[in-house]
């Protein structure tokens, strides 16, 4: 091989030409942090998007950023990589430092959309979730992967109709939502049950750690930025050998489900969920696939947070 065309395959030359440019150094800096869509880049930056899109393409086929699409949008993040957490504490400085502050500002409005969305919909919930489910029993698929426990917890509890069903395996309950109107239809349950229902964002839960043995994120990773934070802290909250059991759809290409259900993902990959589980702590035992309505299947994971390793004398 010559000396240029060694050049030319040289990783590390490419990733170089695509930063010398203020632009893509800012827009790396910036998608080091987060995952953005690029009108989400555009509000931050305040670039048009034609120039923007150019950018975004030269760093992605450098290998600095990996584009995911997910139906009609497209997310940019910085890839990981020995090549890029060597660049990162070179380009904090690159750029205005009110950057990382206007992204946090876009996800936080993120969240205050996906609260107003599910403030607004509470009373009708329940009727617009028959629409996807039909009559599946999904609260008895739950049930089946969960052990008898002191206390479970249903996070993104909504209007509370599976804490009833939890009532059969656990003494102790906790429904976590983020939205004030879904709790307060939780709270005629809650009556019930005896659950204790808790305002919070499923990323930051206001649990303490290993506070329960078993936990449910049913039909809600979907709606979050960032789903592995959510599992990250639902293991922070499980007790060593405690259960934990995702229900969400799989891959799909419905935009019905944005406009319609507030959707922020179009569901997800069994390995992506898979992969998600094990960078967040768990053990993954099954998967089950239900088919549902409007050409969508649900995904039934049942995965456990591993015991303390018994210590020999």
């Amino acid at each position: 091989m010559s000396a240029n065309s060694a050049l030319t395959a040289c990783p590390a030359l490419s990733a170089f030409k695509a930063l010398a440019d203020e632009t893509r150094l800012r827009l790396l800096r910036l998608l080091t942090s987060h995952e953005l869509n690029v009108g989400e880049i555009v509000s931050v930056l305040g670039m048009g998007q034609s120039r923007i899109s150019r950018h975004l393409r030269i760093l992605v086929e450098s290998g600095l950023l990996v584009a995911r699409r997910d139906g009609l949008w497209v997310f940019y993040a910085a890839r990981p990589a020995e090549l890029l957490s060597a660049i990162a504490p070179h380009i904090e400085d690159c750029g205005p430092e009110d950057d990382l502050a206007k992204a946090r500002a876009v996800l936080d409005a993120r969240l205050s959309e996906t609260r107003s969305f599910f403030n607004a919909i509470a009373p009708d919930w329940q009727t617009m979730r028959r629409e996807v489910l039909g009559e599946l029993d999904l609260d008895s698929l739950i049930l089946a992967h969960l052990p008898d426990c002191a206390t479970a917890v249903d996070l993104g509890c909504g209007p509370g109709e599976l804490l009833s069903a939890l009532s059969a395996k656990a003494r102790g309950l906790i429904g976590v939502d983020a939205s004030p109107a879904m709790l307060e239809l939780a709270r005629r349950k809650a009556a019930l049950t005896g659950a204790s229902l808790r305002v919070g964002e499923l990323e930051h839960l206001p649990l303490a750690d290993n506070e329960a043995q078993a936990a449910v994120l049913s039909l809600a990773l979907h709606h979050l930025s960032d789903p592995l934070a959510a599992l990250r802290e639902a293991r922070r909250v499980v007790s060593p050998g405690g259960a934990l059991v995702v229900v969400d759809y799989l891959k799909h290409e419905s935009e019905l489900m944005r406009a319609r259900f507030g959707d922020r993902w179009l569901g997800f990959d069994p390995k992506e969920m898979s992969g998600w589980l094990d960078q967040a702590g768990f053990i993954l035992d099954t998967v089950e696939t239900k088919p549902v309505k409007l050409g969508l299947t649900l995904g039934i994971y049942a995965a456990r947070r591993p015991s303390i390793p018994q210590v020999e004398d």
